[in-house]
């Protein structure tokens, strides 16, 4: 059960947190894994312990805002290996500023990477899936991107405009043999919330039904599934992965 072998999967923000996780659980379930993140150094260091595993992986050092860079890099995959199965659009960035507050750069900045960044991403791997009449794509939104979240309203808007997106594409490429699918985290400890001051993270606890915050595994889980053959029936779907925060 969730068997990867054979496969080439690409996950974007693998230097760190979530993306690390998920690039290890691919690699660790038979996938041949390629590291994308702007710091060369920590995904070449990600890619050598998975190789000291005897595990498969690779890594290229890419700007998925850049979307010439990315697109090439994807390209480049492909034509290597002649195959492109797993396209995992996880990374992304905060730049947090009440509205009124908020200037044009902390917006395009956000946005560029979260939702442009998918964009360019999904466009890039769609063809070669589709020519392998089978593909699986997996978006990494927030919860934020359903409930809004006062501080972060380009970062929410990045979130729900990539659910909406891939509610659209899934539609457009399910007759192909292809999946899109997202996953929304809830509060995971990550390096992205591990300097929240103690008063907020004891106030989002109370509104999180389990009263505990999320792993990385737990989310990288989740995308093992979407990314196996056993969820080929899923598509256009967000899987919320919160401890129940939302129902809350």
């Amino acid at each position: 059960m969730f068997n990867l072998s054979g496969k080439i999967a690409i996950v974007t923000g693998a230097s760190q947190g979530i993306g690390e996780v998920i690039a290890k659980k691919l690699s660790e379930a038979g996938a041949h894994v390629v590291c994308i993140a702007r710091s060369k150094e920590k995904i070449e260091n990600l890619v050598n312990q998975l190789k000291n595993s005897g595990l498969s992986a690779s890594s290229i050092s890419c700007d998925v805002s850049d979307g010439k860079a990315f697109s090439d890099a994807i390209s480049n995959i492909y034509s290597e290996n002649k195959r492109l199965d797993i396209l995992v659009n996880n990374a992304g960035i905060t730049r947090d500023a009440l509205l009124m507050r908020m200037n044009e750069d902390q917006w395009d900045t956000v946005l560029n990477t979260n939702l442009k960044g998918a964009f360019h991403g999904m466009k890039a791997a769609i063809r070669p899936m589709m020519k392998n009449k089978s593909g699986r794509v997996i978006n990494i939104t927030s919860i934020v991107g359903l409930t809004g979240n006062p501080g972060q309203a380009n970062y929410s808007a990045s979130k729900a405009g990539l659910i909406g997106m891939t509610k659209s594409i899934a539609k457009e490429v399910a007759t192909r043999g292809i999946t899109v699918n997202c996953i929304a985290p809830g509060w995971i400890e990550t390096e992205m919330t591990e300097d929240l001051p103690e008063n907020v993270k004891n106030e989002l606890l109370k509104r999180i039904p389990q009263a505990r915050t999320g792993k990385p595994e737990d989310i990288a889980y989740a995308a093992l599934f979407l990314a196996s053959d056993e969820a080929n029936y899923i598509t256009g779907q967000t899987i919320t992965v919160d401890g129940g925060r939302v129902i809350n």
